[in-house]
């Protein structure tokens, strides 16, 4: 980080609170996935039956199918949720942080 550039940016109050707020929304999102994981884990762990029960009499298919599923789907949608966010708000925000250390 040589490039006064950097520097300028890097200390600039904005910029900081955005880096914030995205480091606090990265982890609020992290800690849901993690929920979500060990509750699934844990459903396996103390009570394989309620996973192990199929969905219709006669069925093939357990609720552990759709249940893991929806913790598969549950990533690709808070990965949506992120990219989302930052599209519109910190990559915005970033642009005017970089205008801004230029002038």
């Amino acid at each position: 980080m040589d490039h006064p550039l950097y520097e300028k940016i890097h200390s600039s109050k904005r910029f900081q609170d955005m880096v914030a707020r995205r480091e606090r929304f990265a982890w609020i999102l992290s800690a849901v996935m993690l929920v979500i994981y060990f509750a699934f884990i844990l459903i396996i762990a103390f009570s394989p039956a309620t996973l192990g029960t199929p969905i219709s009499k006669g069925s093939v298919v357990t609720w552990g199918i759709p249940f893991g599923l929806g913790v598969i789907i549950s990533a690709f949608v808070l990965t949506g949720i992120y990219v989302r966010k930052s599209n519109r708000e910190f990559d915005t925000e970033n642009a005017t942080v970089i205008e801004e250390a230029k002038k």
